[in-house]
């Protein structure tokens, strides 16, 4: 069972994707897991064949609970990899023993009339009452998952239950409570901030968005999350985690997006490789982030990767932001809206958009020496657009 954050125990099984003889490959989706955030999309990080599913859909089970079994060309057992353990971590280490099956899962039988139906897709079908012989089902051999579920729901026009919103949404302020409640507990923080002249961001994405269509012009918010991502190579302990007494360099740049859902609360999944991409990707990718994020159509790894979180909050009104650190991370970037200020520069004072970025940082790791040198380089960069 992946630890998909701070703030997860356990999770349960919503139904596999795979069955004992397929072959995988790092990055398939092999199963469903339903957790307080949603149902995420759980990616494997090996390659073999599958040799055991040790669990059965609906199964509740603490984090780090054996799923299923791989074995790889030389025939050898191991454990699957949707065990929550990077494959950068597990390299070089003997593969630990498989967990006895605690049930083998059946074959999936031969195709039937009836549309197979998970237990949690079913219950969820129920409270929005969906007709499940109405459903395509676009799961393995057809079976009919939660998210055809809400699909044709929406499709319906059928609202939710007041009383099954209301429990999923205390669910995941219960887990985001969890997580903030540990981190300050535990993480010693400190903060600061800087205003950034975005005159020369603005007005050359202003120049470059008259060349593009519509639908492939940029957004600030590229710019941000870009200088973020540029910005750790100047100060790279920013970017990692506190784990075991002691700060872990993350492996890559994998930058949290802070998303805030429809229905209340927020996740912040990975743009990964963030430092590496353009612009363009970068763009392509946040969108189709959030919007995935909203729809409940996440992967595990971008759940569990995030190595920096940036909030950007201007939308909202909100001028400073003062972040609270997600656990194990170690640092938080939050920007506000941007709003024309006086601006003194070269002896005369002119309008200016400024836009406020705050940092938030574990003492643990850095101090305010290098807190401040990462500012001044998200300033800095945000200062040649055309570089990024």
């Amino acid at each position: 069972m992946p630890s998909l954050g701070a703030d997860m125990e356990a999770g349960t099984l919503v139904e596999w994707r795979v069955k004992p003889g397929d072959s995988v490959k790092r990055g398939d989706i092999v199963a469903l897991v339903e957790t307080e955030k949603g149902v995420i999309e759980v990616e494997i990080f090996e390659e073999g064949i599958v040799e055991t599913l040790l669990v059965k859909p609906g199964a509740k089970l603490p984090v780090g609970t054996p799923l299923a079994t791989i074995r790889d060309e030389a025939q050898i057992a191991q454990p699957a990899a949707v065990i929550a353990e990077k494959p950068a971590e597990a390299t070089g280490k003997a593969s630990a023993p498989p967990a006895p099956p605690v049930e083998r899962a059946p074959v999936s039988p031969a195709p039937s009339k009836r549309p197979h139906i998970s237990p949690l897709a079913r219950r969820r079908a129920e409270e929005l009452g969906v007709d499940i012989a109405a459903v395509e089902g676009t799961g393995g051999n057809g079976s009919i998952t939660i998210a055809d579920i809400d699909r044709a729901a929406s499709k319906a026009v059928q609202p939710k239950s007041p009383a099954t919103a209301a429990e999923r949404q205390a669910g995941l302020r219960k887990a985001i409570a969890a997580a903030m409640a540990r981190s300050k507990r535990e993480i010693p923080h400190y903060y600061l901030g800087a205003e950034i002249d975005l005159s020369r961001a603005l007005a050359w994405l202003a120049a470059e968005n008259l060349k593009r269509p519509v639908t492939n012009r940029l957004l600030y918010s590229a710019l941000l999350i870009r200088a973020v991502a540029l910005a750790i190579h100047d100060v790279p302990e920013m970017n990692g985690f506190w784990i075991d007494g002691a700060f872990k360099p993350g492996q890559g740049v994998h930058v949290g997006v802070a998303v805030s859902l429809r229905q209340g609360g927020l996740v912040a999944p990975a743009l990964h490789d963030a430092d590496k991409k353009s612009l363009d990707e970068l763009m392509r990718d946040m969108l189709d982030l959030v919007n995935r994020a909203r729809a409940g159509g996440l992967r595990s790894s971008e759940m569990s990767d995030p190595t920096i979180t940036v909030t950007n909050l201007g939308e909202q009104g909100v001028e400073t932001v003062f972040g609270v650190i997600y656990p194990p991370q170690v640092a938080l970037v939050g920007f506000g809206r941007i709003a024309e200020r006086p601006w003194a520069s070269q002896g005369t004072i002119s309008a200016r958009p400024v836009i406020s970025a705050s940092l938030a940082a574990d003492h643990r790791v850095s101090d305010g020496h290098r807190g401040g040198r990462f500012l001044a380089a998200i300033d800095r960069l945000l200062q040649e657009p055309e570089k990024l």
